[in-house]
């Protein structure tokens, strides 16, 4: 499968799977991206990770199907331990899996995210064991679970998971509270932690890297206080605009229902019969050109700036979900509803700002994650899992008749009156247009626009009147079962055909055969081009500044050079802030400063390499510091800085001198270079300073000179600065991360320690067991 993500990992990874795959070892920093970074979240591999073992042989199948697998094994376990019929749990896996969201995450590479996704079941059935007094069994499954779940290493859905799992805790402590069985709920509590360390130690290496790294990046606090264009900067985590981009529209929440609700995607294909099409051959377009253009149609009409495919959870799906409302009793029915009600409103982001606001502002670590509209994951968790619990309530003994057919008329009422109501009133009910119309008219004219709003119309009405038929097919099987028309297990097939049939036609929209490549193709993701291998000719150490897409939000270059560009979703926070100021306004100067000797640009012939005569090289000798008290100072004093001549240093690091005698004899070279090492031979004949054009990281590079350690400092906002006496020296950087050796050790240690614990927890239950036994024998 072609995935775009993917494709992007696959060029930022290359170097360090290189280094790996030629060193076995591991370098844990990669010179190939952004001017340097760590690779902690980049796939890096870290000693003692049983955790990826165990989730390596559970995920046994090939990429994606073994993310499919795992949502489907996940849910089947998870409604097993709620004592469903394994019929229905299998008819309940299909529902979950297939889900809409879960299907194009992984089109497009999401996969840290599937991966996270397909563990949250587990995670809830380790819950649920503890809760029902099965608690050796629960504290395994959910300590392992929870581990897989951090292993995944999507630590957003994760997130949202704990949310869910908060609503779940309160929903069960006042139904404790009410059957006064408090003292029972936090002992469940307890062991709940304890599982939850237990996950959160294994993981010890990935969690201490990743939280060390979260400072430096994009999703840490910023130390400058305004941006480029002199406004004041969000102090902590992500800007509020950043976070809500993608809002969930509260109309567009029906999309949960009605597939494409709002027009589908940001890019559809809506066929020759459309509107649009025969508007563009009236406006002179041939029909090649048409059908191109309704290939990919503009027919999304929400608020969001893009939707690659609505989040379709199942007319099928919700209409059980309706019905269980009325069938489940108890705190089981309130958390799944909860916690639904609660991450749709949040999923709302700036539409709904007061609860937005409040979380962003007040809530732990929510400030961190962007993508609001992502949370609704927990409602595709969520209502399958009420759907199938209802459902078997629909076919237990214990409910009477009378209620079963209240709720059937009661669901088929409200899901299907809402889709009539909205076929009946469409057009005075909405306009269908869409947050980009204005830019179409400009371009194409209002009829052309009036024609899409047409199409627009159509899809709706199409979706509408499929909805409602899927519904009234599942309740009118559900009425017939009532009246003993038809058999269980009938109903059960013909609902399980039914919820694939809705779910895989619109999976397959939008993740089809046009996703799947040969082998040959994927592994030929990137071709270089004659400027590549035109710069891969020098052997030398330099960086790259690749202008043939936007150079900071592609892994193209990365994959063949050492790259200031890249593609991350948190990179070094002080990378971005230069972008902001100074790289993407085209300031040569701090090109120079980061060693950029080449520049892949294009003309009518397609790529071509500029080279940069001017870079100041890997290292440099200056004759003056600059102080600056303040962050703000240390980025604005780059503008116009003479920086092959003078440097800027904040005053929180200390040197012996700020004023050095350049001799014009006095040479610094790199000798060798890697990842993780850089070794530079320098000779001068007084003491001097030397900037490095590579990337200040305390937390890991340690300086040495002749093979002493020494400190090193931060300089021109990001590179290293270092004091070098006079004479001949041999100095070296490595990365040698302390908090890899740190974190190998509390996972082994914390590894055995589970391993022990639950041996001795199963060892005690079986003598309780056998004595007890024993004790009914003699009796």
């Amino acid at each position: 499968m072609r995935q775009s993500d993917i494709v992007q990992y696959t060029g930022m990874a290359r170097q360090q799977t290189d280094f790996r795959n030629n060193t076995g070892e591991e370098p844990y920093w990669t010179d190939s991206a952004f001017g340097g970074m760590p690779t902690y979240q980049l796939g890096a591999q870290y000693p003692h990770s049983y955790l990826k073992k165990i989730d390596r042989l559970i995920r046994f199948l090939p990429r994606p199907a073994d993310y499919l697998f795992l949502y489907f094994i996940g849910f089947y376990i998870l409604l097993l331990v709620l004592k469903v019929d394994y019929k229905l749990a299998f008819l309940g896996s299909l529902a979950f899996g297939f889900s809409t969201y879960f299907i194009i995450i992984i089109g497009v590479g999401h996969n840290a995210k599937a991966h996270a996704i397909g563990y949250m079941p587990l995670v809830l059935s380790g819950i649920l064991l503890i809760f029902k007094k099965k608690r050796i069994l629960g504290f395994g499954v959910l300590a392992l679970s929870m581990g897989l779940e951090i292993a995944a290493n999507h630590f957003q859905m994760t997130y949202y998971l704990f949310l869910a799992v908060l609503i779940m805790g309160i929903c069960y402590l006042v139904d404790a509270f009410k059957k006064k069985t408090l003292p029972a709920f936090f002992q469940s509590v307890g062991i709940m932690v304890v599982a939850v360390l237990f996950s959160v130690l294994m993981n010890a290496t990935s969690l201490l890297a990743t939280k060390e790294y979260t400072k430096y990046s994009t999703r840490g606090s910023s130390d400058i206080t305004i941006t480029a264009d002199g406004s004041q900067k969000t102090s902590s985590g992500l800007d509020y605009e950043y976070i809500t981009t993608y809002s969930y529209g509260i109309l567009e929440s029906f999309n949960l229902f009605i597939p494409r609700f709002m027009g589908g995607s940001s890019s559809e294909n809506i066929g020759k019969d459309a509107h649009i099409y025969e508007k563009l051959l009236a406006m002179g377009a041939s029909p090649s050109q048409a059908s191109m253009y309704t290939e990919g149609a503009p027919t999304y009409w929400g608020d969001q700036p893009f939707v690659g495919a609505p989040a379709y959870i199942g007319a099928v799906v919700l209409f059980l979900f309706v019905l269980a409302l009325y069938l489940v009793k108890g705190k089981l029915k309130w958390w799944l509803v909860g916690a639904s009600v609660l991450t749709l409103l949040l999923s709302w982001g700036k539409n709904f700002s007061v609860l937005t606001t409040l979380f962003i502002d007040y809530f732990p670590m929510y400030d961190k994650f962007r993508a609001v509209s992502s949370i609704q994951v927990i409602i595709e968790l969520c209502v399958p899992i009420l759907a199938v619990v209802g459902l078997q309530r629909f076919f237990s003994n214990k409910v009477t008749e009378e209620e079963k057919t209240t709720a059937l008329k009661y669901a088929t009422g409200i899901v299907g009156g809402i889709a009539i109501l909205f076929l009946l009133l469409k057009g005075t009910l909405f306009n269908f247009v869409g947050a980009r119309d204005g830019m179409l008219i400009q371009q194409l004219g209002l009829d052309f626009v009036d024609a899409l709003k047409e199409d627009r119309k159509a899809i709706f009405t199409a979706d509408t009147l499929r909805s409602l038929v899927l519904v009234l097919l599942v309740a009118g099987g559900c009425w017939a079962y009532l009246k003993n028309k038809i058999k269980q297990p009938l109903l059960i097939v013909g609902i399980a055909i039914l919820i694939v049939f809705d779910l895989v036609v619109i999976d397959r929209k939008y993740v089809n055969n046009d996703n799947f490549v040969s082998a040959k193709e994927f592994r030929s993701a990137f071709v270089a081009t004659k400027a590549d291998n035109k710069i891969l000719e020098d052997k030398g150490h330099y960086r790259v500044y690749d202008l043939l897409g936007d150079p900071f939000n592609s892994g193209r270059a990365s994959y063949f050079h050492n790259a200031l560009g890249g593609y991350h979703a948190a990179k070094m926070g002080r990378i971005q802030d230069l972008f902001e100021f100074y790289i993407s306004k085209g300031d040569v100067s701090i090109l120079n400063m980061f060693n950029v000797k080449y520049f892949i640009t294009k003309d009518e012939k397609g790529a071509i390499v500029q080279e940069n005569p001017y870079t100041n090289g890997n290292a440099w000798f200056v004759s003056s510091l600059k102080e600056v008290t303040t962050a703000d100072d240390e980025i604005l004093g780059l503008k116009g800085l003479k920086n092959k001549e003078t440097a800027l240093i904040h005053t929180d690091f200390s040197v012996k001198n700020t004023q050095y005698s350049v001799d014009s004899l006095a040479t610094i070279k790199l000798q060798t270079h890697q990842p993780n090492k850089l070794v530079y031979t320098t000779n001068n004949s007084a003491a001097g300073f030397a900037v490095f054009s590579e990337v200040y990281y305390k937390d890991g590079w340690q300086a040495y000179i002749d093979g002493k350690p020494v400190s090193h400092v931060r300089v021109n906002y990001i590179l290293r600065g270092l004091e070098i006496p006079e004479g001949k020296h041999t100095v070296t950087f490595a990365f040698e991360p302390q908090v890899i050796q740190t974190g190998s050790t509390i996972t082994v240690a914390s590894s055995i320690l589970f391993i022990l614990l639950l041996a001795g927890f199963i060892f005690y239950d079986f003598r309780k067991n056998k004595k007890g036994t024993h004790t009914d024998q003699v009796h």
